[in-house]
């Protein structure tokens, strides 16, 4: 027997090219070869790798023309064109079909990309009528809307390593498919949903098999990328979250030797960069300090960085912690704030403390972390002003800001909650950051496309290189004309907002409007913040009010062209 799993093309207006390496797919298939030896098991990935090609924008999206009119070139610049990243869906089905499989297993991470999934097996079933399987995130949360088409043969929800296994069996064998667990499947012209059963215990699933790739295609900052997992689950119940539709709600985690030989391996196999891709990588602290002195003994004095890319959370963190991770090699700190208001992380379930986000924050930059926290703009549960409160509260700390607009994921508590309720909800493919929150929430896009921006202003300053500890924007105005490109072009746009009430964004054709930018809101949030914190801990005092209006028409007097590397004519 023969066997393809294949990570498919992605439609959007951007990807993250550092996060692509399909870690499950590697996993499914170290299983099937460890409990399955005479299965011929491969795996392609069609998305990284493949470059990227401009696509119209899908009718259920078009709206968002009106929110990215502009190919912006500002540093602040959301985006514009949508593109198709990966292979072509008759390169997939070309390559794949000359292979001569028995059966394709396709992963569907995310819902917003489902229909791409969906046009791959189809092009499969057009060239070869190969039997198509479908498993991951989305598949776990929503089979029907992958079965209801006639190219999803199968899909397995939940985890996968032994659902796989013990379906290539059935296969095999021609016996029936009623005991395959997780299994989800048609018969008799109906959907059959299998019952779920525990997977294999996570020591008994091999490690990843990444033989495949080629280690050069997944890099961080020019060095091979690899993903490691320590754990699976997360004991957490966030009501916006749809993990459990995965994992469950156990959280396990590996052996912690396995987990270290395994990096191990992977750094002789050339990967310098290790990414940690657990869900709750620190939930169990003495767990996770066993690991990190682990690292520390093992990789010390050796060219190696890790990361925990998919976030911690705060509330297991503090000074032992971070001290572990930090000598273990660990640089940068991702954190999930998502916002300060108790009431809304008490309405999510979600585990909250204001003063221990603060005490994380300050230790972990006293270490020299880098530290992003993220937010979620436009809960369903949020006011404007706990938005604004969020992003200043950020503001004045030593970290970048990682704003989401808040989107709804099918089967989440959230999810259900308006469903019952016949509110409207979003298309599935309306479900990511881009398409700037949901219909549910008490405010508009337009709302949330403004705070996105002024997110990108703020991390912006933050990002300025500041010669003494602390400067006014004015200070800093004033020294535009010897700054380089992107801090000139940034500077210039930023004191036309601020004096002209109006946000330009840097075309070929010099500078052009952002209609849908609400300025009123911008200067509401803008008059609270007195500074700004960069994220080396330098402050900004922003006091805009003192840019006088003569200051500002002397500076911008013959400025009215801009060019993309921000020199002014």
């Amino acid at each position: 027997m023969k066997v393809i799993l294949l990570q498919p093309p992605i439609q959007d207006f951007y990807e993250t090219d550092i996060r692509l390496q399909p870690l499950g797919l590697a996993s499914l298939k170290a299983a099937v070869k460890k409990f399955l030896p005479d299965v011929d098991i491969q795996l392609r990935d069609y998305h990284q790798g493949w470059g990227r090609k401009t696509i119209p924008i899908p009718r259920e999206l078009i709206f968002l023309r009106e929110f990215y009119p502009w190919p912006d070139k500002s540093p602040f610049a959301l985006f514009h064109h949508y593109y198709h990243f990966g292979a072509t869906f008759q390169q997939i089905a070309a390559e794949v079909s000359a292979q001569n499989p028995d059966i394709v297993g396709i992963s569907a991470h995310f819902s917003p990309y489902y229909q791409e999934v969906l046009q791959t097996a189809r092009a499969l079933k057009s060239k070869a009528n190969i039997p198509v399987l479908v498993g991951g995130p989305h598949a776990s949360a929503d089979p029907h809307s992958l079965l209801n088409d006639p190219a999803v043969d199968y899909v397995i929800r939940g985890e996968g390593e032994r659902p796989l296994v013990e379906l290539l069996k059935a296969l095999q064998q021609g016996s029936s498919l009623h005991d395959v667990p997780n299994l989800a499947y048609k018969e008799g012209g109906k959907i059959r949903l299998n019952p779920m059963q525990d997977n294999y215990a996570l020591d008994e699933i091999p490690q990843p098999d990444f033989s495949d790739l080629n280690p050069q295609t997944y890099r961080y900052r020019n060095k091979p990328l690899c993903f490691v997992t320590a754990s699976r689950g997360c004991p957490y119940h966030c009501a916006f979250c749809s993990i459990h539709q995965t994992f469950g709600h156990h959280y396990r985690r590996r052996n912690t030797p396995a987990v270290l030989d395994e990096i191990g391996e992977r750094y002789q196999q050339g990967y310098r960069v290790f990414d940690f891709e657990d869900d709750n990588l620190s939930y169990d602290r003495e767990a996770f300090k066993i690991l990190c002195q682990g690292l520390i003994e093992r990789f010390r004095g050796k060219e190696v960085t890790f990361l925990a890319m998919n976030g911690l959370c705060y509330q297991n963190l503090d000074r032992e912690v971070l001290t572990l991770m930090r000598t273990a090699g660990f640089k940068d700190l991702n954190i999930s704030l998502v916002s300060v208001n108790d009431r809304v992380n008490k309405d999510l379930r979600r585990p909250h403390s204001l003063v221990k986000f603060g005490e994380v924050v300050k230790t972990a930059h006293d270490l020299g972390f880098q530290i992003v926290s993220y937010l979620i703009l436009g809960l369903p549960n949020e006011t404007l002003p706990s938005m604004q409160e969020s992003i200043i509260y950020l503001s004045r700390l030593p970290v970048l800001l990682g704003v989401s607009p808040f989107y709804l994921l099918a089967h989440t508590p959230l999810h259900r909650f308006y469903e019952q309720a016949h509110e409207a909800l979003n298309h599935p493919v309306q479900a990511r950051s881009t398409a700037l929150g949901t219909p549910l929430s008490h405010y508009d896009r337009e709302d949330i496309y403004t705070l996105f921006i002024l997110a990108r202003i703020i991390n912006f300053l933050k990002g300025l290189n500041l010669n003494d500890g602390q400067a006014s924007l004015q200070s800093i105005i004033e020294q535009k004309p010897s700054l380089s490109g992107k801090e000139h072009l940034g500077l210039d746009i930023l004191q036309r907002l601020l004096s002209e009430g109006i946000l330009y964004s840097a075309t070929g054709g010099g500078l052009k409007v952002l209609p849908k930018f609400k300025t009123d809101l911008f200067r509401q949030v803008w008059d609270k913040l007195d500074y700004i914190t960069t994220r080396k801990g330098n402050r900004i005092q922003l006091n805009w009010h003192e840019l006088s209006s003569d200051k500002i028409i002397r500076s911008t007097q013959n400025k009215r062209s801009v060019t993309l590397d921000g020199i002014n004519h």
